[in-house]
């Protein structure tokens, strides 16, 4: 088959197309024809080898994607040969990347695919559905009718955190930097949506809000946002971190004063029952069409390079996929 090898990391140069020696099947496997995969910005930090997770080199990128099973191991049961599926893997697993024609992935991370669902959608669940579910479920703890904060909300993140807030019932407060990706941020359901919020336009955002703060803040970028978070929280509110790309320096007074909290969040520390947790309620929102995934920009495998590159950059509005087929 053909795939995507990682010899070294480095930048998108570093991706190359080859033939890949088809991995064995274990008996909690299954074998998946992948039709689609996603890149996720945590998917180019692993390939600078500066992410939490270093991979073993050589390596096939690719954590989420999409297909149809071809082969399934003497104990898988929740799933047979020709289902359609979507898998989310861990990096600390034994699965292979998505970033290839097949894939190996274990039973525990294929799940069936809704029938109003297309390939490209179910590459977009694993990181973004899952870590957007977690943060606002498990982390942010948002209930209804309390008003969230998703900073940088024009992501594949971002995007499905604005709609599972709604369909929680809260207020959704969405920022982004450019003119599409506001659009795209109301078009999911945000109630307001502002120019990414600074020192300089606080008093700005509150003046729209009638005076009320975020009870929740999604953050996708603390390095740069977390001092203005801390002053824009509500009373006993928390912010989420899900993003962060460095070091800032802050006043842990803002803390003080508003007795707010600071949480982090990585996928991968859902606890078993918080990763089922999260699949149901996923998989329901979808069934429901209580969430609908926005695909940005598809290209072909043979042009991963500029997929990673258009994640690296930024540039991308939605989830970038990457079709196999």
């Amino acid at each position: 088959m053909k795939g995507i090898i990682v010899n070294q990391f480095g930048g998108a140069e570093q991706l190359h197309l080859q033939s890949i020696e088809e991995k064995g099947l274990a008996r909690d496997e299954v074998r998946i024809a992948i039709k689609a995969a996603g890149v996720n910005p945590s998917d180019t930090y692993t390939l600078s080898g500066a992410y939490a997770v270093v991979p073993s080199l050589p390596y096939t990128p690719g954590v989420d994607g999409a297909g149809i099973v071809e082969e399934i191991g003497e104990d898988i049961q929740h799933v047979q040969v020709g289902d359609r599926v979507w898998v989310g893997v861990s990096p600390n697993g034994r699965s292979t990347g998505t970033l290839a024609e097949t894939m190996v992935c274990e039973g525990r991370f294929v799940h069936r695919l809704p029938d109003n669902c297309s390939f490209e959608v179910g590459a977009a669940l694993g990181v973004p559905a899952m870590t957007a579910y977690r943060a606002l479920v498990h982390r942010g703890q948002v209930q209804a009718g309390q008003t969230v904060l998703i900073h940088g909300a024009s992501g594949g993140v971002g995007l499905i955190a604005v709609q599972i807030a709604k369909a929680l019932g809260a207020t959704v407060i969405g920022t982004a930097s450019q003119a599409e990706g506001k659009a795209q941020v109301k078009a999911a359901g945000a109630d307001f949506v502002f120019d990414h919020v600074t020192a300089d336009t606080l008093e700005d955002v509150r003046a729209q809000l009638n005076g009320r703060e975020p009870d929740v803040i999604i953050e996708f970028l603390a390095n740069v946002n977390l001092e203005t978070d801390l002053q824009l929280i509500a009373k006993n509110g928390t912010i989420v971190v899900v993003g962060n790309r460095g070091t800032i320096e802050i006043n842990p007074r803002l803390a003080m004063q508003k007795e707010s909290s600071i949480v982090g969040l990585i996928l991968w520390n859902a606890t078993s029952e918080q990763y089922a947790e999260a699949v149901q309620a996923v998989t329901e929102l979808l069934e429901k069409e209580q969430i609908q995934l926005s695909i940005g920009q598809s290209y072909p495998l043979s042009q991963a390079s500029e997929a990673f590159q258009t994640v690296i950059d930024g540039k991308g509005n939605g989830k970038v996929v990457i079709i196999t087929e």
